[in-house]
């Protein structure tokens, strides 16, 4: 149990009714989980208001209610706390209910359009090599040292980050690397965070159902370094035109990356091949088991993050050697005909597009490149034409099909990807609504030597299809059926 005023620290209280000095057993923002004693959050969430569900909670033995909006009928023995923001609300007290855990570790957000996921997993992998006990937060899992968990959001609620937060703590945990998405940020669950660091990958065309404008989408990405502190330090990608942006405001320690431009950590791709990379990282060579020009800034940010917790630099670059890639993030089999199949989560315009000129730029051209994409169902519709020009522009042959199509109509989504596609281009490209099937006559399609890349689900294990998410797991996929039509 816990008393509420302490669990109220730092909230922005507007009123009260009813005594702060009560118990409570824990917070609950869903009113469904509420029991005897709890305290219950009203969130206003984009498809329900839990300001609806105040005297749902109640009932169900709520002893404190947090809301921005007092109801009407207000009970006499239940304490009421008006609040300027709920979800802001929720993030401190998440944190207070758990004794402030982030402060008890070194965390690291790492935000922007793509490489959040690869960045975190390997900065994980990275201090986990070196012998530090690590956590992670991210889009594919949730681990703390060597336990594992299910991730459902890139950022989870606060709740959800405070509660893997202090069980890293009680593990002995020491650094816990963290995807800090836009929707997480705007949404305050990393407000009562306290950061060692953040990374700003880039930014690109995504999530514009959520967010009105690209200009909006990047404010708040910007609102995560002005709320570092000055203890902290703030790494950003300076061949991103938003890269020098992110640091216009932070009080943090500046720190630059890139390839193209002069920064703090920087690099030069010596060779590029699908076994990896040899680089040239502040004078010094290295070979990384990753493929790409997108990876090398990946690898920059990794190296630079850890040279910044305090790790040698030499050092780092060894640790950097042994790194294995990201499940779902360009994993590659070369099947028993010699067919190459690439599955890579690419699911946004610029992560299609880097995927893509990496393969063009390793191949010999004396091969095909098949690609087999699709767009995500309920998510932002801009990018689907965007996302089958680049495929059918960068591609030998393009296959359009479902991604999570979730409640929308399939063929919808395809008419709309089509859209995008040059008419010059038309002869090359199909469209094939059943994932497994675009993904076997990809393979039916290719011959010794030809390369497969299918994109957008990555790591994922199931598709969504009218709410439902049934198993199917792009790599599992194209193994059988490659494995089939070699028999």
């Amino acid at each position: 149990m816990k008393v509420l005023k302490d669990i109220l620290y730092k909230v922005a209280i507007e009123s009260v009714k009813g005594s702060t000095d009560v118990a409570v057993s824990k917070i609950e923002f869903d009113s469904r989980k509420v029991e005897a004693n709890d305290v219950f959050v009203a969130i206003r969430g984009s498809l329900s208001n839990g300001h609806d569900y105040i005297e749902k909670a109640i009932q169900l033995g709520a002893k404190a209610i947090i809301c921005d909006t007092l109801p009407e009928n207000i009970a006499g023995e239940i304490t009421y706390i008006q609040v300027k923001d709920t979800n802001s609300a929720l993030a401190f007290m998440a944190a207070n209910y758990f004794e402030d855990p982030s402060a008890k570790l070194k965390l690291v957000g790492v935000t922007g359009t793509n490489g959040k996921t690869t960045i975190a997993s390997l900065l994980f992998q990275l201090f986990g090599n070196a012998g530090f006990k690590v956590g992670l937060l991210s889009t594919v899992k949730i681990v703390v040292d060597k336990t594992e968990y299910p991730a459902t959001h890139t950022t989870p609620d606060s709740l959800t980050i405070n509660h893997y937060l202090n069980e890293m703590v009680e593990a002995g945990v020491t650094h816990c690397f963290m995807e800090v998405s836009s929707h997480g940020i705007h949404q305050k669950r990393t407000e009562a965070l306290h950061f060692t660091g953040g990374v700003f990958t880039n930014l690109s065309h995504d999530h514009l159902d959520y967010h009105a404008t690209f200009a909006e989408y990047r404010d708040v990405k910007k609102s995560f370094f002005d709320s570092l502190p000055k203890t902290a330090f703030a790494l950003s990608n300076i061949d991103d035109k938003n890269g020098t942006v992110m640091l216009q405001n932070t009080v943090a320690k500046k720190l630059t990356y890139a390839l193209k431009s002069y920064a703090d950590y920087r690099a030069q791709i010596l060779e590029s091949q699908l076994s990896g990379l040899l680089l040239k990282v502040n004078d010094n060579e290295v070979w990384v088991k990753l493929i790409g020009t997108f990876n090398a800034y990946n690898v920059l940010a990794i190296y630079g993050t850890a040279v910044e917790l305090g790790i040698d630099s030499l050092e780092a670059l060894r640790l950097l050697s042994d790194l294995e890639s990201v499940s779902g993030r360009f994993q590659y089999i070369v099947s028993d005909g010699g067919i190459t199949a690439v599955v890579d989560y690419a699911h946004t315009p610029d992560a299609l597009e880097n995927v893509l000129k990496t393969i063009n730029d390793i191949r010999t051209k004396n091969e095909q490149l098949i690609t087999v994409v699709g767009c995500g169902g309920n998510r932002d519709k801009t990018k689907r034409p965007i996302m089958a020009k680049i495929a059918s522009d960068l591609s030998d042959k393009a296959i359009l099909t479902s991604d999570n199509p979730r409640n929308e109509d399939p063929e919808a989504i395809l008419d709309e990807m089509e859209e995008g596609v040059e008419p010059q281009n038309y002869k090359k490209m199909l469209r094939i609504t059943d994932r497994k099937q675009a993904i076997k006559t990809a393979c039916q399609l290719a011959q010794a030597k030809d390369i497969i890349l299918i994109a957008g689900k990555g790591h994922e294990t199931y598709q969504e299809i009218n709410g439902v998410r049934h198993h199917f797991d792009d790599m599992e996929t194209i193994k059988d059926i490659l494995e089939q039509l070699t028999k």
